[in-house]
């Protein structure tokens, strides 16, 4: 098991996946690995569930945390093509969170779920001892839909056009350009752009717009382990081949500056907000259009095919073995 971040797959199949409780029939998609959403079949409709920690960082300002901490919760449920509709959250606060500190925290959770239409339906909120920020809190997200209108995780089919939005590295610059500035050695109106990359910390609004606009077949947040971690886990996911073009992958302005200024690999570094969909070649343009008309960059980056992997400009690519941004933010936290 790695030390840091999300647990390996070895650990994953051999302790995790074969202690799943009682097995029900009407679980259509249980826990595997790569995979954003559970879902759950009830009489004619479909239940798609996600979980996740939330994170509080003060630094960057209540509010803002407040934004980024839903926002990460929705993203899972919202591939799965269905509206987020309802979430519950949990949090154990640090003995130090004041009531005005999360009173502006949770002011921001309800503006972004009224903005979404996401009721939320029960929680847990406290304060203990033990524990600190950043990871104080859980979230699970729901939504409700037609069984038809699912996209599968494993969908990605060969033939598939695939789009990349947003490109590598976005949550990762974000967050430490804005936690670590002054550690940065990059001028002052390069950080303020690589910290704006936070605010691209969204995909319910990019996932609605793809779905809408053409044949949507699989769709994936690139999380822990970066782009291409996300790249081999539609791949593996799906039991095909994806084939990627570099230079038809958008890079946001700040990330790269940002990444080798940290001499850290950004393709390799968790992008929250950054979504991998698979789209029938027909309804590429329409997709593509319907993004680009939210203001978000996306490319059309590669070809699903038969076959296994990740080949990136013509060179097959290793599945990551941890993310990129752990051991930069562990050397950032300890200068």
């Amino acid at each position: 098991m790695d030390d840091a971040g999300k647990i390996d797959r070895e650990f994953f199949e051999g302790e995790i996946a074969p202690r799943l409780g009682a097995a029900r029939d009407d679980v259509a998609i249980g826990p595997t690995y790569g995979v954003d959403f559970g879902l759950v079949e009830i009489d004619d409709s479909v239940l798609a569930v996600a979980t996740d920690p939330i994170s509080i960082l003060p630094e960057l300002g209540f509010e803002r945390a407040g934004r980024f901490g839903i926002r990460i919760v929705l993203s899972d449920v919202a591939v799965s093509g269905l509206a987020p509709s309802h979430v519950a959250v949990s949090f154990a606060l640090p003995p130090e969170t004041t009531d005005e500190e999360f009173a502006r925290f949770w002011g921001a959770v309800d503006e972004e779920c009224r903005d979404l239409g996401v009721s939320i339906v029960t929680g847990h909120t406290a304060r203990y001892d033990e524990s600190r920020y950043p990871w104080v809190g859980s979230g699970t997200a729901f939504a409700v839909g037609d069984a038809e209108d699912v996209v599968r995780p494993d969908g990605a089919r060969p033939g598939d056009d695939l789009l990349v939005t947003k490109g590598p590295g976005v949550e990762t610059v974000g967050l430490l350009s804005s936690l670590f500035p002054e550690q940065i050695d990059l001028p002052a109106e390069t950080l303020a752009v690589a910290q704006e990359r936070l605010d691209d910390v969204e995909t319910v609004r990019d996932c609605a717009a793809a779905v809408d606009a053409g044949r949507v077949t699989a769709m994936h947040d690139a999380t822990e382990g970066g782009l291409i971690g996300a790249l081999h886990e539609v791949a593996g996911s799906a039991g095909v081949r994806i084939d990627v073009d570099a230079d038809a992958v958008p890079t946001m302005s700040g990330v790269e500056a940002v990444s080798e200024a940290l001499s850290m690999d950004h393709w390799r570094a968790s992008t929250a907000g950054t979504l991998l969909i698979a789209v029938h070649p027909d309804d590429t343009d329409a997709v593509v259009a319907a993004l680009e008309a939210r203001g978000t960059p996306v490319g059309v980056a590669g070809k699903v095919t038969d076959g296994s992997g990740v080949v990136v400009d013509g060179e097959r690519v290793a599945a990551p073995s941890g993310d990129a941004a752990w051991p930069v933010y562990e050397r950032l936290l300890s200068e």
